[in-house]
């Protein structure tokens, strides 16, 4: 992992309505540099970590944008903690018990920016009988990879039903989140738990010669969670968004989120933004899940205002988001 780096620059995500003009024309941005942490190979993280990668730096060619695959969320928590990485990929359950204290001490760690709804849910083969979630269990579970916020969604989610992944599945934990797909395939495992559009998990497992069957929360399931965990959201998987799913599928979530590290100048997290946004028209041609970057869900994603890093909130009062 690399060591932190003296000349350390920020970022944020958001969405541009109209054009903003940002220091004086033509002005030169010093080189810098900023390094990304996004998750195990095969998973979602990566694939976005990507796309924000190329976009950035086409929109600022001195802004060295470095992506590292970690563990995932829990791990790029405690990295940003330690000045290891500058910005760190994170699903929303993680974020929020680092910045609110829940479990631990509260985290100086901030948003920089939203990235896109995640709505939880199972997938099986087309060929499985299992229907709900109740179906699954005592049977053998893929949750993911260990550092990955997805598991720690399932715990909420099944805990809102008084169930628990370690006690009521048998469950398994994965080194790399691209191992899953080819268990469910196989029929060593009997369902995936994953989360969002354009995940790699559900996309192998519904192009397979069984297609796939989507297992969700029902709708009183659904109050149940949200009830004993209010910070979860009502999200929808959309129709299409995957083989096999022919109508809005609705489940519980959160919107993930880049966090930038405690102490990052808020100078550089404004010009994170600026370079982001500049490259916003193309963050969704190249990642369709990416085209909810923007700065509306940026405020709107956040738990509370104070979540946002500070040269975030500057970019959004000069782009006309907030006052």
């Amino acid at each position: 992992m690399p060591s932190a780096s003296p000349s350390r620059r920020s970022f944020t995500l958001g969405s541009l309505g109209a054009a903003v003009t940002f220091g004086s024309a033509g002005a030169q941005q010093p080189p810098a540099k900023l390094v990304l942490g996004t998750a195990t190979p095969g998973g979602g993280f990566p694939l976005f970590g990507a796309a924000v990668q190329a976009g950035v730096q086409e929109a600022d060619p001195t802004l060295t944008l470095e992506t590292i695959n970690t563990k995932g969320s829990t791990e790029n928590v405690p990295l940003l903690e330690a000045g290891r990485i500058d910005l760190g990929l994170c699903t929303g359950e993680v974020a929020y018990e680092a910045m609110a204290g829940i479990g631990r001490t509260a985290s100086g760690v901030r948003i920089a920016a939203a990235m896109y709804p995640t709505a939880g849910m199972f997938v099986a083969r087309g060929d499985n009988p299992a229907r709900t979630i109740r179906d699954l269990v005592g049977k053998r579970v893929i949750f993911g990879a260990r550092g990955s916020g997805l598991v720690v969604l399932a715990r909420y989610a099944l805990d809102g039903l008084g169930l628990d992944p370690d006690k009521d599945f048998t469950p398994v934990y994965l080194e790399r989140a691209g191992d899953g797909p080819a268990m469910v395939l196989d029929g060593s495992a009997a369902a995936l738990w994953g989360g969002g559009i354009g995940w790699p998990g559900f996309e192998t497992v519904a192009k397979g010669p069984q297609g796939a069957r989507f297992i969700v929360p029902d709708a009183s399931e659904i109050d149940r969670i949200t009830t004993k965990h209010a910070f979860l959201k009502r999200l929808s998987m959309p129709a299409g968004a995957y083989p096999g799913i022919a109508a809005d599928l609705p489940s519980v979530g959160s919107w993930s989120v880049i966090l930038a590290r405690p102490g990052l100048d808020d100078a550089l997290a404004y010009r994170f933004a600026k370079a982001l946004h500049q490259a916003e028209g193309g963050l969704g041609r190249r990642l369709a899940q990416a085209a909810a970057t923007t700065a509306r869900n940026t405020l709107a994603a956040a738990p509370k205002p104070d979540f946002i890093h500070p040269g975030v909130v500057r970019y959004l009062r000069e782009a006309g988001i907030t006052g």
